[in-house]
């Protein structure tokens, strides 16, 4: 069967035809960053006008690329949160409306679980698979949080951010160093470039292996410090060293507690997804980390780390496959909770954002 996917959870309209396999027909974003980078950021009514202008457009896009019709697909499936209420509602209507006219099963698909299915995608370069139980990393500009997946439809949430995600401190980074929208890139690019001194390393938040939640406003903070005490003569050497300790900082943060959780509920299996997954330093330290630790880590390609309607479209087609069809009542959800979550003192395990959109 083929899988229609619709992702219009913040500033990419996103579509992809899949099939019930993981295979990838197509996967189509079209990207809204040259329309929020004079503003140094998402703007939600702007994005959700560019979403309306070019929903229909994409979907059309992602149908030729597939080389099939409407008719041809078996199911639409939709992210309906969490993200920004008024770009989740474009992507949602139009799932619905194309549903009901075609008579075909919609279901919404929760944004995380997408990026949790990445790894499960296949194309003509991927091949992927995962056992159950493992630990995902979800890390992204609206979301950072480590997530232990025990069954299908069953998670458990074993840390997150207490302030801001990893993308987010990123972005706002890199606003601090005055090196423009969007941070993240920016940041890994001066960093990967340098090559002088290393600056004084900046401190992390939640140290303490007890708690495996994240914390990156002080990183923020002590930036900002560090730049006020430079002064406007900054230097673009100087930026690109501060920007290789920053991130490094952010990192070993996401990779410290990602091979902490692992440990900690005896899992040696690890996903790690979302936009933030794209960059290479974390790639790289997270898979030697790892496997000097004994656990295997499986890390989507970058062009489905970020936001795509590919992981929607397999994440979807296993609810389509049960018999769920929410055409009629589905609906846009800001704050959608992970469904099936536990609560993290149930069961065997221990106990123990700016951008709202993934």
């Amino acid at each position: 069967m083929l899988i229609l996917g619709i992702e219009t959870s913040c500033d990419e309209t996103a579509a992809a035809v899949v099939g019930s396999d993981g295979w990838v027909h197509s996967s189509v974003v079209s990207s809204q960053v040259e329309l929020h980078r004079p503003l140094g950021g998402v703007v939600p009514e702007i994005a959700s006008r560019a979403h309306t202008r070019l929903i229909l457009p994409v979907i059309r896009g992602a149908l030729g690329a597939a080389g099939c019709g409407l008719d041809d697909v078996g199911g639409i499936a939709v992210t309906r949160g969490p993200g920004l209420v008024g770009a989740l509602l474009v992507g949602v209507q139009t799932a619905k409306s194309l549903g009901y006219g075609l008579r075909r099963p919609v279901v919404g698909v929760h944004h995380l679980v997408g990026h949790m299915s990445a790894p499960l995608l296949r194309d003509a370069g991927v091949a992927g698979s995962i056992e159950h139980p493992y630990v995902a990393l979800v890390v992204s500009g609206g979301h950072t949080s480590l997530i232990s997946v025990e069954a299908e439809g069953t998670t458990r949430t074993l840390g997150r951010t207490r302030d801001d995600a990893a993308g987010e401190a990123l972005d706002k980074g890199a606003k601090i160093l005055g090196m423009g929208y969007p941070g993240g890139p920016a940041i890994e690019k001066a960093a990967a470039a340098y090559d002088g001194p290393p600056a004084e390393p900046f401190p992390r938040g939640m140290r303490r292996r007890s708690i495996l939640d994240f914390s990156f406003s002080g990183l923020k903070t002590a930036l900002m410090e560090r730049v006020r005490a430079i002064g406007p003569s900054i230097d673009e050497r100087t930026r690109a060293a501060l920007s290789l300790a920053y991130e490094e900082a952010v990192v070993d943060s996401l990779v410290t507690k990602a091979i902490e959780g692992c440990s900690r509920i005896g899992v040696p299996r690890l996903v790690v997804c979302g936009g933030v997954a794209a960059n290479l330093r974390l790639r790289e330290e997270m898979s030697s980390r790892a496997g000097r630790a004994g656990i295997a880590v499986l890390i989507p390609p970058p062009r489905y780390c970020t936001d795509n309607a590919a992981m929607i479209a397999l994440a979807g087609a296993r609810m389509i496959a049960l018999g769920v069809d929410e055409v009629f009542d589905l609906a846009a959800s800001p704050y959608l909770p992970l469904p099936g979550e536990l609560s993290r003192a149930s069961g065997p395990a221990p106990s123990r954002s700016r951008r709202t959109g993934a």
